[in-house]
């Protein structure tokens, strides 16, 4: 693959130094690790975003937790069609295989897959719009969910909406997976939603009670 080339030095340097601190201070847990395969006790769908932390924001150890990252944190429906689904095969693989006890949806701040799809929504995004987007077709997921926001006139309130919006449509999405559902009503499995403030390091959780997000 002439393609392929090597890796920045910088990254081959920080390798190195996690090899010789990190790793050899904690060896026989990777080797541990390593033998025994995976057990997470939750999985985590978040946004691709690079400001988004999950194993910081939670303090988690290696192998806590199954980790599934893509565009604005969004669960498609369920759709058996015999195509290539890559979210949904993370969510199969999480729930039947490796039998998590919690899902968690991890929105963001600021995330600009939200924003493109309010641009979308208003007609100010042609190239999201176009059919060949790959971005614009996955944030389609999410213009269901424009309608619940499209009255907010202020544009960080209503961003800021959609964002907890798309935890909300992702999490109504997961239940339209059977093996999810049947999980879930049985006790088994349990799904949270979560809103992350990048800004001021907040957390909030959505309270079905209260219909809302409140701060954890």
């Amino acid at each position: 693959m002439d393609h392929a080339k090597p890796l920045p030095s910088y990254l081959v340097q920080r390798y190195h130094g996690w090899k010789a601190t990190t790793y050899a201070q904690n060896a026989s847990w990777y080797r541990h690790l390593g033998a025994e395969g995976q057990h997470p006790r939750a999985m985590i769908i978040s946004c691709c975003d690079s400001r988004v932390h999950v194993t910081s924001i939670f303090g988690a150890d290696q192998g806590e937790f199954f980790i599934h990252r893509n565009i604005a944190n969004l669960v498609p429906p369920h759709k058996p069609d015999g195509n290539q689904h890559g979210t949904s095969a993370a969510v199969e693989y999480a729930v039947t295989a490796l039998k998590v006890a919690h899902v968690v949806v991890l929105g963001h701040s600021q995330c600009g897959g939200v924003q493109g799809c309010i641009d979308m929504c208003k007609g100010n995004a042609p190239e999201l719009d176009a059919k060949e987007s790959f971005v614009g077709r996955w944030m389609d997921v999410l213009r269901p969910g424009y309608e619940a926001v499209a009255d907010i006139r202020d544009d960080r309130e209503q961003a800021r909406a959609l964002e907890k919006r798309s935890v909300l449509v992702s999490l109504e999405n997961l239940m339209t997976f059977p093996f999810v559902r049947e999980r879930v009503e049985r006790g088994d499995l349990t799904l949270h939603g979560l809103w992350h403030d990048i800004a001021e390091g907040g957390l909030e959780a959505y309270d079905r009670v209260s219909d809302g997000f409140v701060a954890v």
